[in-house]
């Protein structure tokens, strides 16, 4: 078994990062891409990306597998061409397409993070329940809403905190903190529609590949999928002047938690009620939910979801470190990681 090697990690605080972030004298542009594809050593393959990376300043978020790779990341504008180059030059990877953000952020991620997964998304599926070379149709935006005009059966293939700020209208939205959870739920909302024509959307792809693969292996016979995810669609609506059937935001994950796609505010602030899109981090670290918090409301609870979190997150960092230890439930998965609207965010008890 090949030792880890402990170079290949970040090292620095998130205030270092931040810092280090603020004095870059250079854009990023951030992007995200996928391909399954079969990786003999994935753990190989991931020291030898995190070294090119590395020099080349990219932050990101990477996924590797022995089914594929899964990335989203930052890179600096003038390293762009090496990049482009040490992507298409890695065996497997030579015709890897790219999605650019749809709003720039120089923080959008601040650290490099390139991590052996068993898949590159987590589905829970058995081997027997997909064939990931038998997917659905890829659709082009135009494709897409002729397709919708027709009255066909639209499926968000996400969570329900990312279509809480946008989708697109009329979708069957299925009410689920995650991935592993969506299919089966999707094939029986689907069970009589085995012969209708079905439209498959998520970010940038990945997860269609997945569904539009499990729901053909199970009879499905016509099954498509929206080619590039929200951010392609968003790319090609603007470059051919289509109409966007796109409402609100594009949960993102990384720290910008979203990019607009028109100018449509379908959700309200957690903590006030006011129209909002906003989503943010509990500032308390050792809580950190997801929830939509208005600039108002941000200023008067210092970022926190509650008054308890408010008042740990100001306490001294040694103190609350010995809080955790004493706590019956010290771990961060011990918690709900994103609220739904009707949940009242005050009843939250962090301190048991």
């Amino acid at each position: 078994m090949r030792k880890k090697n402990k170079i290949l990690y970040n090292k620095f605080s998130r205030e270092d990062l931040e810092k280090k972030n603020a004095v870059e004298n250079f854009e990023r542009t951030t992007v995200s891409f996928y391909k399954y594809v079969l990786i003999d050593d994935p753990l190989g393959l991931r020291e030898e990306l995190y070294i090119k990376w590395a020099k080349l300043k990219i932050n990101g978020r990477i996924y590797i597998a022995k089914e594929g790779i899964n990335a989203q990341l930052s890179c600096p504008k003038p390293k762009w061409n090496k990049f482009l180059k040490s992507v298409h030059s890695t065996k497997g990877f030579e015709d890897i397409t790219f999605k650019i953000a749809v709003e720039e952020n120089q923080t959008s991620f601040l650290k490099l993070a390139i991590k052996v997964k068993k898949q590159i998304v987590a589905d829970g599926l058995l081997d027997n329940e997909y064939d990931v070379t038998n997917v659905g149709t890829h659709l082009s935006a135009k494709d897409w809403n002729d397709c919708i005009n027709h009255g066909a059966t639209v499926v968000d293939v996400r969570n329900h905190y990312e279509s809480r700020i946008g989708h697109f209208l009329g979708a069957i939205k299925p009410d689920v903190d995650t991935f592993r959870e969506e299919l089966p739920l999707i094939k029986e909302k689907l069970k009589d529609k085995k012969d209708e024509k079905i439209l498959l959307y998520c970010t940038g792809g990945i997860r269609c590949e997945k569904t539009s693969a499990y729901l053909k292996h199970h009879g499905f016979k016509d099954v498509n999928q929206l080619h590039g995810g929200i951010i392609d669609y968003t790319k090609q609506v603007q470059e051919n002047n289509l109409e966007n059937k796109f409402i609100g935001k594009n949960f993102v994950f990384d720290d910008r938690l979203g990019e607009k796609i028109s100018t449509n505010v379908i959700s309200t602030c957690d903590q006030c009620g006011t129209s909002c899109d906003n989503y943010t981090n509990c500032k308390y670290v050792d809580c950190n939910l997801l929830f939509i918090q208005c600039k108002k409301c941000k200023d008067k609870h210092e970022g926190c979801c509650n008054n308890d979190c408010k008042k740990m997150s100001n306490l001294p960092k040694d103190e609350q470190k010995q809080i955790r230890k004493a706590r019956k439930r010290p771990s961060l998965n011990s918690f709900k990681k994103s609220i739904r609207p009707k949940e009242n965010i005050t009843e939250r008890n962090i301190n048991t």
